[in-house]
């Protein structure tokens, strides 16, 4: 879909910015620029639309040269979402994020549906923002505005310059979460640039590593981590690319999929046995069409007869795309040992244990240690 040949980027004072570089994105695919400031990283996004000129080499957009694309139709089929948001103060979330399909010959009422469609998309009820201006608006829902708008005119593309970056960490995660489900159903080639190693291998399909306008290394963020290329790979990436592999890994990669479970009619003795058992100290409570209630624990049999009067409600849960390193968090957090995975519709998916989660990390600790044994910088 998108594929850099030699690209290099030379300034008229000499300053080489980008330098030789070539890598290739496949549709469908989350590629992250990664690298420490004034590697290239922007530049060699920034030259796919052409925002910026190169001086040497080739960019292919679907297998067409991107210098024979109309400046105007390339721009217009690839969408842009940048740090500091540029929203247009002057218009509403409505017109803003109608900017392109507007510029597209759209009609009016397409245009706003289309507003609407994405605002419900990004989790802004529509009735409440659509007219609003981004004045109005926090920090976190401009952001959301802002990829909305990049999102507009449906392009096949999009280029994001660290558009979660100048937000605050609880947002910025929540952010993240809901554009990766969001990239489940669109299924963009998204070029996004970031330097924030956490952040690149929670996003990345593939991740481009640069430095000083080279490319060091173009791999998946599991051979990022456990196969750094050189040196500067496996300095960047960390000592503890151990626990930075929580991140590669999802709930609903290693939690129990079918957990006992109990109901809050039955009785309280029904459920203690079913622990014993099972040999747990919890049960999940559902009701009738398997949405999420509660828990109910052996420190709580004796203070009822059913468990509806026993159990522990909790609103604390994950969904199954959650990555283990913010699965951890929240049970740590609140104190548990277990942690429900729910659907949208709050219906239990399944459930996430402390002993699931040590397992990932020795896995993750082995193969840290293999390739520290072998050297095995390739």
């Amino acid at each position: 879909m998108i594929r850099l040949e030699k690209v290099t980027k030379i300034y008229p004072d000499g300053t080489e910015a980008v330098n030789n570089v070539s890598f290739e994105v496949q549709k469908g695919e989350l590629c992250v620029l990664l690298g420490p400031s004034g590697c290239g990283k922007t530049t060699a996004m920034k030259m796919i639309n052409r925002l910026i000129s190169i001086t040497s080499g080739k960019i292919f957009i679907d297998g067409m040269d991107n210098t024979g694309i109309d400046q105007n139709e390339l721009r217009r089929n690839i969408g842009y979402a940048i740090q500091d948001i540029g929203l247009f103060p002057h218009m509403t979330v409505g017109e803003n994020i109608e900017t392109v399909p507007t510029l597209k010959g759209w009609p009016k009422a397409r245009c706003r549906r289309r507003a609407e469609e994405l605002l419900v998309l990004l989790r802004m009820d529509p009735g409440a923002f659509v007219d609003k201006y981004p004045r109005e608006l926090s920090g976190g829902q401009r952001q959301r505005v802002g990829v909305a708008r990049a999102l507009g005119g449906n392009p096949p593309i999009l280029l994001m310059d660290e558009p979660f970056g100048a937000i605050d960490p609880i947002t910025r995660e929540g952010l993240q979460n809901e554009f990766l489900k969001i990239q489940q159903d669109l299924q963009k080639t998204i070029i996004f640039v970031t330097h924030d190693i956490y952040e690149a291998i929670k996003m990345g399909d593939k991740i481009a590593l640069m430095k000083q306008g080279r490319l060091v290394q173009y791999a998946t963020p599991a051979d990022l981590l456990y196969r750094p290329k050189d040196d500067f790979v496996a300095g960047f990436v960390g000592a503890d690319r151990g626990l930075k592999g929580l991140q590669l890994i999802r709930a609903e990669e290693i939690m129990w999929r079918s957990p006992p479970t109990a109901k809050p009619e039955e009785e309280v003795k029904a459920a203690q046995e079913r622990m014993e058992r099972e040999g747990i100290d919890w049960l999940p409570v559902i009701d009738d069409k398997g949405g999420f209630s509660g828990w109910v624990l052996p420190s709580d049999l004796k203070k009822g007869q059913r468990v509806k009067e026993v159990m522990n409600i909790s609103p604390i849960t994950a969904f199954r795309n959650a990555v283990l390193s913010e699965a951890l968090s929240i049970m740590l957090t609140s104190g548990r040992n277990v942690l429900a995975v729910i659907d949208k519709h709050n219906r239990l998916e399944g459930v996430l244990t402390f002993q699931a989660i040590r397992e990932a990390l020795r896995e993750a600790a082995q193969k840290e240690d293999i390739n520290e044994t072998s050297g095995d910088f390739r």
